[in-house]
């Protein structure tokens, strides 16, 4: 269940990042070529990384596109509170993806 509810908000996050990737190119911080690397780029991530996520590693770097995603912030103010909502939605995805699996586990119910 942590895998499943953890790739459903990378796959959501992906999205909002693609989304924000137009504004980051309008707003006079970044080049055109940064702003669709960094933007792009962290859309890609979250794809990969929902596909990684067997691997335990996979949710440190959920963790870091966290970061980068509130790091955003710095050149579209918007993305602050984005971030803040996807760390939180990410933080609740961990925490109640380990608990059910655990009671699962304990009840010896097959995922």
């Amino acid at each position: 269940m942590k895998r499943r509810l953890c790739s459903a908000i990378l796959f959501l996050q992906a999205i909002v990042l693609g989304l924000t990737t137009p504004v980051l190119v309008q707003g006079d911080d970044l080049s055109t070529t940064q702003a669709l690397v960094i933007g792009l780029g962290l859309a890609v991530a979250c794809v990969l990384v929902a596909g990684m996520l067997r691997k335990a590693w996979a949710y440190y770097v959920g963790w870091a596109i966290q970061v980068a995603g509130l790091a955003l912030g710095a050149f579209t103010p918007v993305m602050i509170v984005l971030g803040v909502v996807f760390g939180v939605l990410w933080f609740t995805a961990v925490r109640l993806g380990d608990t059910i699996d655990r009671d699962k586990a304990a009840a010896g119910v097959e995922a």
